[in-house]
């Protein structure tokens, strides 16, 4: 369960693959938006959070737009791509820069002030 919140290093290959999910879904929920078929929409979301979640790791953005999703109007804009773009720069910018450093301690009996 652990291994699900951390992050994969990013590859070109789980870069694209997760652009072509966001890219499917949004597409998705364009063309069966207007007949109002919302059970097929929160199944597609579903699956693309999942899948998003696998390529790409978890990343607490991925939940705010899960939700967005249910809006009416709202789920009919690229919200996946969005936020797939997001991420994947935020977790390249986190890579880029390396683990964070180990906490400094201070000795025992040392007050630091």
């Amino acid at each position: 369960m652990t291994n699900l919140f951390n992050a994969p290093v990013l590859t070109r290959r789980r870069i694209a693959m997760a652009f072509a999910v966001a890219i499917a879904a949004d597409g998705m929920a364009v063309l069966l938006g207007p007949f109002g078929w919302t059970f097929f929409d929160e199944i597609i979301d579903v699956v693309t959070l999942g899948l998003t979640t696998l390529l790409i790791g978890f990343h607490p953005l991925l939940l705010p737009t899960f939700l967005v999703e249910v809006l009416p109007i709202v789920d009919m804009l690229p919200t996946w791509t969005g936020c797939v773009a997001l991420v994947v720069a935020l977790r390249r910018k986190q890579q880029r820069s390396g683990p964070a450093p180990p906490p400094v301690s201070t000795p025992p009996g040392v007050i630091d002030v």
